[in-house]
């Protein structure tokens, strides 16, 4: 019997999710799961940025995933530590993304994820506007918050 992929919700959301790394830190490249282009960015994304294959977002897609700390592989897979859940919505659909490090996550960290998922956020309208679409694409906030690191 294939494997089958779960609509992602908070409670099946492992505290450790293995994460496939789609496109490295400072990759100006967003591909798919599949590994084919998704878009160019203008500006190379600070994160590694993948999935959670095993979990499913609302558009159908595997869940998005971050990884912060050094640039890792393209097709990597590895366990990490989640340390908190963004609230994204693209074009119109819940797309959450899981933050993940192995580190500690700090104050300056969180700073840094909530102003690259805004300038992301501007990115993607703007692309939908060339394409000449007009879809809510905003960043929401935490849906689950990071711990405080002492």
């Amino acid at each position: 019997m294939p494997f089958a992929p779960e609509p992602f919700s908070l409670r099946n959301l492992p505290h450790e999710p293995e994460v496939l790394i789609e496109s490295p830190r400072w990759s100006v490249v967003k591909r798919r799961v599949d590994g084919s282009v998704d878009f160019i960015s203008p500006l190379p994304c600070p994160y590694n940025y993948g999935c959670i294959p095993n979990l499913l977002s609302d558009d159908g897609d595997p869940l998005d995933a971050v990884v912060l700390g050094p640039r890792l592989a393209r097709g990597q897979r590895l366990v990490v530590r989640r340390v908190g859940v963004v609230d994204f919505l693209d074009a119109g659909r819940g797309d959450p993304k899981v933050i993940c490090s192995s580190g500690p996550f700090r104050p300056r960290d969180r700073a840094g994820v909530e102003l690259f998922f805004h300038t992301y956020a501007r990115f993607k309208r703007a692309l939908y506007r060339a394409r000449g679409q007009l879809p809510d694409t905003r960043f929401r906030g935490w849906l689950l918050e990071p711990a405080r690191e002492a």
